[in-house]
């Protein structure tokens, strides 16, 4: 009985070590009412999501194929220029002098470092950016997404419309494909891509906020996009697209109020309209040739609208005409109020600036004005407009 009881427990023993091996090593082996370490065996089933959408399909919820479309194409842009920084007066008195001997003899010249965003329009290497990227820089590098490093040089600029040309040495580079601005509508997605403090390329995204947006004080050439898609220091110069991922502005300005410039929602794209009127001219000739015609404008204010006797406050008011100008030979005079050129009716001064800088010039045009009451047609030749000052440093 003793030798028969022996038995049974090695048996039991090593059943009980085998059970132990396989649950540990092959839980899959037992049944689910085993389940390791005594826990009662559990179940989970879980939801899974299907296999991505192929690119013939794309996704309703992205813009990745947007993004891949157009991000190639946008640059990152560095700038360096010499900065003179003025001696400071210290250093002349006689006293620290004797003390801490001759430091730095007259002023010094420091190279100051700044960044900003450009799109390759070109396979050939011409590039848009912001002329406020590139103003008074001695050396500009740009930097592809694939991490390739060139030297660019600027073909030309265009201060007013604060847009700027480039050109790098390269073979086949990635060219954004340009939209429409003309066909945008208040409520369309856009994203903007550019490069943001330094960070690397980014992607924001939002909506076109507004149309037309002038009288800021920005350029003096406005017709913005507004956005509320983040735009930061850094962005400038970059892409403005459309959710197919074509080119459909040049983000340019942002609207804040904090010291650094981060986003507030509000930001300021030029039109690719505008870019590629701006492009195609400084490539063929170095500069932008606008039409002039010698007045200065005001808006139709209340109080002149009841002196002048009008009836709307559409137009512009002529404050002033410049001696030999176009408009001087064409007979217009202070205190007309212009209404149409060419058979195209203007509602305010910024409205004559953008049709008389779209004018070749050379070319004959009409004038509807207004005087004393009166309705009046007036013939001109458009004049070259002159180009803007530079600003005092």
């Amino acid at each position: 009985m003793h030798r028969l009881w022996l038995i049974f427990a090695q048996a039991a023993t090593v059943c009980v070590a085998v059970l132990f091996v396989i649950s540990t090593l092959k839980p899959e082996w037992l049944p689910s009412r085993f389940a390791p370490f005594g826990e009662p065996a559990q179940q989970v089933t879980v939801q899974q999501a299907s296999l991505p959408v192929s690119s013939a399909n794309p996704r309703p919820d992205s813009f990745n194929d947007a993004v891949r479309k157009a991000a190639p194409a946008v640059v990152n842009i560095f700038t360096t220029k010499e900065v003179r920084v003025s001696r400071n007066p210290m250093l002349n008195d006689p006293l620290f002098r004797r003390f801490f001997g001759d430091q730095v003899q007259g002023d010094e010249t420091q190279r100051a470092a700044s960044l900003g965003s450009g799109v390759i329009v070109s396979p050939a290497g011409y590039i848009l950016t912001n002329h406020h990227v590139v103003e008074a820089a001695d050396e500009i590098e740009v930097a592809l997404p694939d991490g390739k490093k060139l030297l660019a040089k600027v073909v030309g600029a265009d201060p007013e419309t604060d847009l700027a040309v480039l050109r790098v040495e390269g073979k086949s580079l990635p060219a954004i494909t340009f939209g429409s601005s003309d066909a945008l509508r208040v409520g369309d997605i856009v994203l903007a891509i550019g490069n943001p403090f330094g960070v690397g390329q980014t992607v924001t995204s939002g909506i076109v906020s507004a149309l037309g947006r002038s009288g800021l004080g920005i350029n003096v050439f406005e017709n913005f996009i507004q956005t509320d898609a983040p735009i930061n220091p850094g962005n400038s110069g970059g892409a403005l697209i459309d959710a197919r991922g074509n080119l459909v502005g040049i983000n340019t300005a942002i609207y804040s109020r904090t010291p650094g410039g981060a986003s507030l929602g509000i930001g300021f794209a030029t039109p690719v309209s505008t870019a590629k009127m701006v492009l195609e001219q400084i490539v063929k000739s170095g500069a932008v040739t606008r039409g002039w015609i010698g007045v200065e404008l005001d808006e139709v204010r209340p109080d002149i609208l009841e002196a002048l006797k009008l009836k709307s406050s559409q137009g512009a008011l002529i404050k002033g005409v410049v001696s030999g100008a176009p408009a001087d030979k064409a007979g217009v005079r202070p205190g007309d109020v212009l209404m149409a050129i060419d058979g195209q009716t203007v509602n305010d001064p910024q409205g004559v600036l953008n049709l008389v800088t779209g004018l070749a010039p050379g070319t004959p045009a009409k004038m509807k004005v207004k005087r004393k009451g009166e309705d009046m047609e007036l013939a001109l030749t458009v004049g070259r407009r002159p180009k803007p000052q530079l600003r005092a440093e």
